[in-house]
C-alpha cells in the first residue's frame, strides 16, 4: 500500500485515549487503527475485492427460496392475524 498522503486528525482526550489503548491491544499503531476504521466504515476498497466478495456470494449454496416464496412465508395475511 503507498502511504504517500498525510492528514492532520484531532481527537478529544478521551477519543484519544480510547484509540491508543485499542491500539496498543490489538498491537498496531493508531494510523493502522484509524486507516482501518475508514475501511470498514466507508468500503474503501478496489473494484478487484467487491468483484471478489460477490462472487464468492454468488457461489454459495443457500437453503434460499424465490422472492415470491419468501415475501409469503415474511409476509403474515390479514386473516392470519385475527383469531
Amino acid at each position: 500500500m503507498d502511504l504517500s498522503k498525510k492528514t492532520t486528525i484531532l481527537f478529544s482526550p478521551e477519543v484519544h485515549a480510547r484509540l491508543t489503548e485499542l491500539a496498543a491491544r490489538k498491537g498496531v499503531s493508531m494510523g493502522v487503527l484509524v486507516r482501518e476504521a475508514c475501511v470498514a466504515q466507508y468500503g474503501l476498497v478496489d473494484e478487484e475485492t467487491k468483484l471478489s466478495a460477490a462472487q464468492a456470494l454468488a457461489a454459495l449454496s443457500l437453503p434460499v427460496g424465490t422472492p415470491a416464496e419468501m415475501k409469503r412465508e415474511s409476509v403474515v395475511a390479514a386473516d392470519d392475524l385475527i383469531p
